[in-house]
């Protein structure tokens, strides 16, 4: 886990950049508003069209709750039919909080027919995360403020676990809002950028001075001098060091590569899921120390939501396709006609599968030898962990005004001898007390997932 001083270098943002935070500020606030108005609208509709009542027991969801949620409506996917469009499902399922769960079958009453929805919760795993939240919120000492968990698989943007609260907006559902700092999640970007655009590979030799976990101006200029350090690219990126990826971004990527990447793996965007919600944000000024924190993940602005998380990870793990997150697997009628059926999509391709393959070697050190080591030591000789081919990407920031420190793991697990592959994030936001790290949560749900027996009931 990185660990971030609290240095000048958040004081030294010129007052154009002070303008343009304060224009995003604007333009989120518009689109949620806009969001509202969609949701309103809706919700009135499933008045006249939802009858919900209690389903049964057997891997069935209790009750439908009035959702708390503000999110657009999506657009209608390809498989939607005349019977029950994109819309009707998103009115249904704004209705409850499917990661306080922990069943993956909901039945809906209308005034004409019934409808069964099933999803694709993994229960045992669902069970398992949501017996360690139970577990957290007892805690009196290193409860998280906020915490969130996403695991999907990424060759079907199917996710098969999301839990977590936050103590301070108990209604809301943690693994789909967007304000999370995203911290050195980014240098995932940046690090892609720099294998296809500037010819990097894992032992390409890099060069930096001062403290790995700082970021100031005299850190990131250009050259190198008889102080300076030298490291690889793949340990630089395990170990999470801030001036080699600043200088990255500001004196070899530049503004427009950088904007380029953030683009291409879907930043800035409201991802059209059947949760809709917005992917993150990342957004460029005139300064070019700025170029250094955007590329090094060491600022306030940048930021993304858990599933986005897993997303930008499941790129590297999918030959650099990211697919559209789902939910749902199908939808029945009171027949058993099988009205609407999702389908795997692909919402963006950010990278090249040569450039994906060097992403996972770089990120297998993380966890080997870079910031995770400590969760996943002991990892050869564990009768699970000693059986897959594991990566990550940690990351740590407070927020501003330093009552929470997010700490972050975006991660992966791929069997050696096998199919089965996860791509996961996890979101700790530490209170006073620092608690269990993000990064040893991911070792418990590797561990669970992969074994023959997956527990039900967690053990902090």
């Amino acid at each position: 886990m990185n660990h971030y001083s609290n240095d000048n270098s958040w004081r030294e943002f010129q007052s154009e950049y002070i303008v343009q935070k304060k224009k995003r500020a604007h333009f989120i606030k518009t689109i949620r508003s806009a969001m509202g108005v969609l949701t309103l609208i809706c919700l009135f509709a499933g008045i006249f069209f939802l009858n919900i009542e209690a389903p049964e027991k057997d891997k069935v969801s209790s009750s439908l709750e009035e959702s708390p949620e503000e999110v657009a409506a999506p657009a209608p996917p390809s498989a939607e039919t005349d019977k029950f469009s994109k819309e009707k499902l998103f009115t249904l399922l704004s209705k409850t909080d499917i990661s306080k769960t922990d069943k993956n079958i909901f039945l809906v009453d209308t005034p004409e027919t019934h409808f069964k929805i099933s999803t694709s919760i993994d229960v045992p795993l669902q069970e398992y995360l949501l017996s360690l939240i139970g577990q957290m919120k007892k805690l009196t000492r290193g409860k998280p403020q906020r915490i969130a968990f996403v695991v999907m698989e990424p060759e079907t943007g199917k996710i098969i676990a999301m839990t977590g609260y936050d103590l301070s907006r108990p209604d809301t559902n943690p693994c789909l809002e967007s304000d999370y700092p995203a911290a050195s999640i980014f240098k995932i970007v940046t690090a892609a950028a720099a294998v296809e655009t500037l010819g990097y590979n894992p032992q390409t030799q890099l060069y930096f001075n001062g403290n790995k976990y700082t970021l100031y101006k005299r850190q990131v200029q250009e050259g190198k001098n008889k102080h300076s350090f030298q490291i690889s690219f793949s340990s630089a990126f395990a170990e999470s060091i801030n001036p080699v990826f600043g200088k990255i971004g500001k004196n070899s990527l530049g503004k427009e590569k950088l904007e380029s990447y953030a683009n291409a793996f879907g930043f800035n965007q409201l991802i059209h899921s059947e949760l809709p919600f917005i992917s993150g944000n990342f957004e460029t000024n005139s300064s070019d120390f700025h170029l250094a924190e955007l590329g090094s993940g060491y600022n306030y602005d940048t930021t993304i939501s858990p599933v986005f998380g897993a997303m930008l990870t499941s790129a590297v793990i999918n030959k650099g396709r990211i697919m559209m997150p789902t939910l749902v697997e199908h939808v029945t009628d009171s027949t058993g006609e099988v009205i609407y059926k999702s389908a795997p999509a692909t919402y963006t391709s950010a990278i090249t599968p040569q450039t994906a393959e060097t992403m996972m070697q770089i990120m297998q050190k993380t966890v080997t030898t870079g910031t995770a080591r400590k969760s996943f030591r002991n990892s050869s000789k564990d009768p699970v962990l000693s059986k897959l081919i594991m990566g990550g990407k940690t990351g740590s920031l407070h927020n501003r005004e330093h009552t929470i420190k997010y700490d972050w793991f975006t991660g992966f697990g791929k069997e050696k001898n096998g199919e089965k592959t996860i791509a996961m994030a996890i979101v700790v936001g530490h209170g006073k007390y620092i608690g269990t790290k993000s990064s040893a949560y991911g070792n418990m749900i590797l561990k669970q997932y992969f074994k023959k027996q997956p527990d039900t009931h967690a053990q902090l």
